[in-house]
């Protein structure tokens, strides 16, 4: 297993973590972008600062789909912005984590979000600003796929190559499930990439959990035309009962289900127990 692998493993187990101390969440849109927030964090592609989080010329990710949050506290607290141990509190009184990301409150939050198809709005803001002002800082947002029928996002869509933000990506975590039924069944969004490419982004299409196929289009830049990446995933991802089922976007394993879990997942004797004799406190 590689650095990486292991890395976006780290990050699934602290999802669960998460959840399991708050006593929900949604794990199945967690873990299926865990792949795609490693390699932004910890492959050299996202330029921040965790001892500088208001670093001015950082990049800026925006999690437009926030009830993954999971996800990004999970990679906040391994990039090292806070102290892991914050996020036992998660959902609690007293606690800034709750199950949105909130801008102001979460050191390395660059939105608050959680209200679908806003987030690409605010990316294209900033990322307008940084074309104005000659900045070198690039915006990367992730969208799910459900958002996309959102019609602020399709507002956006038009947008950012009308105003040529080439400073901009857009990663759709296309794991073809929202709540609780599969995508199409909802509202057709097929042929999804070619409605991108008729409105001027310039799109790649990739497997959403292949780390090598992610950075390479996470650095792909086309001259006055933002990028947008369909990361081809699975909801659930790392837990195998739970992958590619609906039912999963908003509920906690059994005690049936949670062993095949620890395995999954990789969880130690010791880091089970601990797990719960926590939740018997």
């Amino acid at each position: 297993m590689t650095n990486l692998q292991q890395t976006a493993k780290d990050i699934r187990k602290t999802i669960y973590k998460i959840a399991h101390y708050a006593g929900g969440g949604h794990m199945g849109a967690s873990f299926s972008m865990a792949d795609i927030i490693s390699v932004l964090y910890f492959d050299n592609v996202l330029r921040y600062d965790a001892s500088n989080p208001e670093w001015e010329d950082r990049d800026k990710f925006i999690l437009s789909k926030g009830h993954a949050c999971y996800a990004l506290y999970a990679a906040l607290a391994k990039a090292g912005y806070f102290p892991e141990e914050e996020l036992w509190h998660v959902g609690k009184p007293g606690s800034k984590f709750g199950g949105h990301p909130k801008l102001h409150e979460i050191p390395g939050v660059e939105a608050s979000t959680g209200a679908l198809g806003h987030g690409l709005s605010f990316a294209i803001g900033i990322a307008y600003a940084n074309k104005a002002d000659c900045k070198g800082s690039h915006v990367y947002v992730v969208l799910g796929d459900g958002e996309c029928q959102e019609g602020s996002i399709w507002e956006g869509a038009l947008s950012a190559p009308t105003l040529k933000l080439d400073n901009l990506t857009v990663i759709v975590d296309h794991n073809k499930l929202q709540a609780m039924d599969d995508l199409e069944n909802i509202v057709h969004m097929k042929p999804f990439a070619d409605k991108w490419k008729a409105f001027g982004w310039n799109v790649v299409e990739i497997n959403g959990h292949s780390h090598a196929e992610i950075k390479d289009a996470l650095l792909t830049r086309q001259a006055q035309r933002p990028t947008l990446v369909v990361a081809n995933t699975i909801k659930g991802k790392g837990v195998s009962f739970m992958e590619n089922v609906p039912i999963w976007h908003y509920r906690m394993p059994n005690d049936k289900e949670l062993p095949i879990l620890f395995e999954d997942l990789g969880f130690t004797e010791e880091e089970q127990k601990e797990l719960l004799s926590k939740n018997k406190d």
